[in-house]
Formats: structure tokens, sequence, C-alpha cells
């Protein structure tokens, strides 16, 4: 191995550290708080943590084989499989991403509405497309045995090693899916958390308009604390926009590489380096370890949670340590009396 590949392999251990602890710590959150059960996004947020955790247990290591072996991981039987599971799961949780993103665009631009436009009912049948939706292209790549083992990216997914007698379908296939997983998941994210970053910014600016008059009205207030209000204000502006850039920033970084790369290597008159497929391929398995912190952990409800879990932790901890210390305590009166 040169020192790009230990680097690579590296930072696939360092993903499949991060993606298993953090998603994990998702999952005893959702378990623990059941007003995060109650709402309808811990249903959209528990099926992306889902697909997360199995692609961080199942595909990620077997890359890591591959790239450490330079070779397929298992028998072809095997590696189909993974590759069928790796297509059903990255397609599930990109489409898991594009129904949170409606489901906070719906919360945003029709607040009195909500629970009536977005039931535990509605989430469930969003939930059943994303599942036929994914399922359906995984399978057929499967069953015209087109997964495989991908020297370009050392990992079992979509490959046209098989396909050079049905090349143009193959082909077909293969923009068909990236259009219809990727690229309408990025639509919706565009579409809906522009809209909401829209009804964002006109509430910010008529609490903006409140606050100056309020600032108008109190002559005789300290300057330092009407420094403080405007500031304050820039923070609220700057706060929404920076989430619907982390929300759309982050899908478009961690996937785009790798989407590009699969349609370029559709044209055999492109050259694509191996590094760089394996870096592209290791960005996308990124995406789950950045999910967690994205869409729950710094959420105030995730944080407050974590806080209580381990409050709780180390109150059990102490209460077990003074019983313990009851325990011992006689044992020592009676070893000093002797």
């Amino acid at each position: 191995m040169d020192s790009a590949e230990v680097i690579v392999s590296l930072l696939v251990v360092m993903i499949i550290i991060v993606s298993l602890l953090s998603n994990v710590l998702v999952l005893i959150c959702f378990l623990y708080n059941p007003e995060i059960r109650k709402q309808v996004p811990g249903l959209f947020t528990l099926n992306l943590t889902f697909c997360n955790l199995l692609l961080t247990v199942s595909n990620m290591p077997l890359t890591l084989v591959g790239l450490v072996n330079k070779d397929q991981p298992g028998g072809d039987g095997f590696c189909k499989s993974v590759g069928f599971l790796e297509t059903f799961l990255t397609t599930n949780s990109m489409l898991s991403m594009a129904a949170l993103s409606i489901d906070r665009w719906i919360a945003v631009v029709f607040p009195l509405s909500y629970h009536s436009k977005m039931r535990h009912k509605d989430a469930v049948i969003v939930l059943g497309y994303t599942w036929v939706h994914s399922m359906s292209f995984s399978t057929v790549a499967a069953c015209l045995s087109w997964v495989g083992y991908h020297q370009l990216y050392a990992s079992c997914t979509l490959s046209n090693v098989r396909a050079n007698h049905n090349r143009t379908q193959f082909v077909i296939f293969t923009i068909s899916f990236h259009s219809l997983t990727f690229l309408l998941s990025f639509v919706v994210l565009c579409v809906t958390y522009l809209k909401v970053l829209k009804v964002a910014r006109f509430h910010c600016k008529r609490i903006d308009i409140i606050t100056m008059q309020t600032l108008v009205l109190l002559v005789d207030i300290h300057p330092s604390v009407r420094q403080r209000c405007l500031e304050e204000q820039r923070r609220r502006r700057q706060r929404a926009t920076r989430k619907i850039s982390t929300f759309i920033g982050t899908f478009v970084v961690c996937f785009a590489p790798y989407v590009i790369t699969r349609i370029l290597e559709l044209f055999p008159a492109v050259s694509i380096n191996q590094h760089w497929g394996v870096v592209t391929k290791c960005l996308a398995y990124s995406k789950a370890a950045c999910d967690p912190f994205v869409y729950s952990l710094l959420r105030h409800q995730y944080r407050k949670t974590c806080s209580d879990i381990i409050n709780r932790l180390l109150k059990r901890s102490s209460l077990n340590s003074s019983d313990r210390g009851r325990e011992n305590r006689p044992n020592t009166i009676v070893q000093t009396v002797e």
C-alpha cells in the first residue's frame, strides 16, 4: 500500500468509528425520550439512522477490506448481496433527507395546519415510498447482474464489468437511477429549504422592525444594550442561513463528487484515477457520519436528552459506589474489633 492508500484507509476507519458512535447515540436518544418518538420527524430520523447504521456495519468495513487487500471481499454471491444492500441504503437515506426537508417546509410555511397535513400515518406513507423506490432500483440492478465488485471504488456496488453485452441499458439505468435519487433529492432539498429560508428571513425582518421601533421609543436605553439587541438581530439572520447551508451543503459535498464520477465513468474516453474513485466513495460514506450531527445531535432536544442520560448514568454510578461503601463498612468494623 502506498501512502495515499494508507491515508484513505485511516479515513475509512475514522468514518466508521464516528458514524457508528453518533448514529447509535441518536438511536439511544430516540428510545430514551418519548417526546422525540411522538414527533413525526422522529420517524424520518429513525429511518435515516437505520440506513446509516446498516451501511456502517456492512458496507464500510468491506470497502476497507477491499482497499487493503486490493481484491473482492468474499465470493461473487456475497459481493452481489452487499452491492444490493448498498444501493438500497444509499437511495433510502437520500430520500429520507428529502422527506425531512418536506416535513420542515410544511412546519414552517403551514404552522397552523402542520399537524393535520403531516401525521404519523402520512409519514409512514412517505417512508413506504422511499422503501419501494429504493427496493425497485436495487432489485433491478441485482437481477440484471449490475452489482458486483468495482475496483475503482474498492467496494461492492453498481458495476458495469459484466454489462458489456448490454452497455446501453446499463448507461440508461445508471443515469435514471442517479437522476431519480440524487438529483430528485437535491431539487427537493433546494426548493423546500429555500422556501423555509425565505419565510425565516421574513419573520426575522418583522422581529427586527419591532425591535428597532422599541429601541427608538426607549431613548434612555444604554448604548451597550442597544448594541446587544442589534447583534442578536444579526446572529438570528445568520443562524437561519447557516442551518439551510448546512443541510444542502453537506448533501452536495458528500454525494455530488461520487455521483458525477459514476456518470463520467460511463464514457470510455474518460480516465478516472483509482485514488479519486476511493476518495469519492469515502465522501459518500462520510454523510452517514455527518447526518447525526446535522439532523439530530446539535438540536436542543437531543442535547438535553444526552445530558439527561449522562446525568442519570452518573447518578446511578454514584449510588452504586455508595452502596458498595456501605456493604464494606461492617466488614471493616469487624476486622478492627478482632
